[in-house]
């Protein structure tokens, strides 16, 4: 006995929806990586240029800066690692 597997027109129309739905997803999943690595970069390239500042400009204001800067990015990076409130 074989096993057949009948197909229909409307479980053929489920399957392309999956299908584009799923390049859909991934050309989704593509652009925002671009644009994370994009924003990573430039802030890669501020920070080896000691965020514009001269190392005889430095204050308390720009300590205050960096402060803000390294928590927000400590939000981004417990939440991508599951670290800090976001530990499993």
């Amino acid at each position: 006995m074989t096993n057949t597997t009948i197909t229909t027109p409307r479980i053929e129309l489920r399957a392309e929806k999956a299908r584009r739905n799923k390049e859909a997803a991934l050309s989704a999943f593509i652009g925002k990586k671009a644009e994370i690595d994009e924003m990573l970069a430039r802030l890669q390239a501020l920070s080896d240029d000691h965020f514009d500042c001269h190392p005889d400009e430095v204050g308390w204001a720009m300590v205050g800066t960096l402060e803000h800067y390294a928590s927000l990015l400590k939000r981004i990076t417990d939440s991508a690692f599951g670290e800090g409130e976001h530990a499993r």
